[in-house]
């Protein structure tokens, strides 16, 4: 069955998320926002999602940690069947494109939409969620709403957790009115006693994410849609490399121990292992240094210790290890070699997520009845983070693609044609139709 979907009012919805948090750039082909959790622009942003999920005839609620979320439960659903659910995030990094989790949010209400203009029935309700700091880097790491919903972090440490002014999540929810509650009005601070509670994606037969691909493969092989078959892992690592801070000129080069000197052939190092893994075993694995602490950051001065920021991604568990074992092996040689003392730590570790075949199926089946049939939906992996690699953890989850240009992503200059956002969004909604109809 297709569902055709409204081209006109997708785009509507998006260019209008949009201007909350607008920036403005003097490029022309620039479309930025800054919209992070807690902001003005991230309170307008919500309040008029919950609008249009309303006018759509969804029942909303807002759980403790600010999820989203809109359930369309026409006549033909049994009320108690597992929902089939949607969506994606709001929020962005600063100066972010617009697409980057929008798309999502909006694709799904949308793919709801279709449903009813063509007199779907369904026999479990549909629903569009939104979940709450997606993008991190305002409280926590990332995947907040969705890590808190699946179990994985307490409700508790979720709301402690502070932005750089020192106000914790459950505070600037509270102010911009989302924590918790039937969001009965969006606009006034929801009274979040006796609502301490959060979604629960276990009891869902089923999640979509639609997401830009933030890379070049769709558009590259002038495909559709891209169909996910596994979600990279990902492990962030911390190495501390100490050397002696000391006079710049009155030290000679070979009484130095100079902690940067050595972080750079650290950096190299691991940027060595990622392409052995890389020309041996696996094509997807990367291995980055993305982040150099030095201190004490003086020109006329031999750097005393250097904090290093180590991100290390793949599909496959063994070769992100393979890195992480050069890594450590890399400080070691160092201590050996350049009398540095070194140390590492591991704080955030995700593993490969493989996505649900059955829903991977609905969604090629989608494809091949919907309008752009005529070019291809190709499975791919996905190595960026996602919602859905944490909802997977407890039910049936897909992550499908729409072709970004040239893979810009994060950025202004971040774009997927209108056009393609339609036809992703015609394979969501039929996916979402096939998975939501008892066999």
């Amino acid at each position: 069955m297709r569902l055709p979907v409204d081209a006109d009012r997708l785009r509507a919805d998006i260019e209008a998320n949009a201007a909350f948090g607008r920036v403005e750039t003097n490029d022309p082909e620039a479309h930025a926002r800054t919209n992070r959790t807690g902001t003005e622009a991230n309170r307008r942003a919500r309040d008029r999602l919950v609008e249009r999920l309303r006018d759509a005839g969804l029942d909303v609620t807002v759980d403790a940690v600010g999820n989203i979320l809109g359930t369309w439960t026409p006549e033909s659903a049994d009320p108690e069947a597992p929902p089939v659910v949607s969506g994606s995030h709001l929020d962005s990094v600063p100066e972010g494109g617009i697409f980057d989790g929008p798309l999502g949010v909006y694709a799904a209400l949308e793919a709801v939409r279709a449903m009813r203009d063509e007199g779907f029935e369904p026999d479990r309700p549909v629903g569009v969620v939104s979940f709450t700091e997606e993008e991190g880097g305002t409280f926590g790491n990332g995947l907040l709403g969705s890590t808190v919903a699946t179990g994985e972090l307490t409700l508790d440490d979720a709301l402690a957790l502070t932005n750089p002014d020192g106000e914790t999540l459950g505070e600037a929810l509270d102010r911009i009115g989302y924590r918790g509650g039937s969001a009965v009005d969006a606009a006034t601070p929801i009274d979040a006693d006796g609502a301490a509670t959060t979604l629960d994606p276990a009891s869902w037969d089923a999640f979509y994410e639609l997401h830009v691909e933030q890379d070049t493969t769709l558009e590259s092989a002038g495909a559709a849609a891209g169909v996910v078959t596994t979600i990279t892992g990902i492990t962030h690592c911390e190495a501390t490399i100490e050397g002696e801070a000391n006079h710049a000129g009155a030290t000679a080069m070979g009484e130095r121990t100079d902690a940067l000197a050595a972080a750079s052939e650290f950096v190299l190092d691991v940027e060595t292992a990622a392409n052995e893994v890389v020309s041996s075993s696996s094509p997807s694995a990367v291995g980055t240094v993305g982040s150099l602490s030095v201190e004490p950051n003086a020109t006329n001065v031999v750097p005393g210790r250097v904090e290093a920021g180590v991100d290390i991604r793949d599909v496959e568990t063994e070769s992100m290890e393979t890195i992480v074992d050069a890594a450590r092996d890399s400080l070691a040689r160092l201590e050996r070699e350049r009398g540095a003392e070194t140390a590492f730590e591991r704080p955030f570790d995700v593993a490969p997520t493989p996505m649900s075949d059955r829903l991977r199926e609905a969604a090629h089946a989608a494809h091949a009845a919907a309008d752009a049939a005529d070019r291809e939906a190709i499975d791919l992996h996905s190595g960026a983070a996602h919602d859905a690699m944490r909802v997977a953890r407890v039910t049936d989850a897909s992550l499908l693609f729409a072709p970004s240009r040239d893979g810009i992503s994060h950025n202004p200059r971040e774009w997927t044609d209108w056009a393609d956002c339609a036809a992703a969004t015609e394979v969501l909604a039929g996916a979402l139709a096939r998975v939501a109809v008892d066999e």
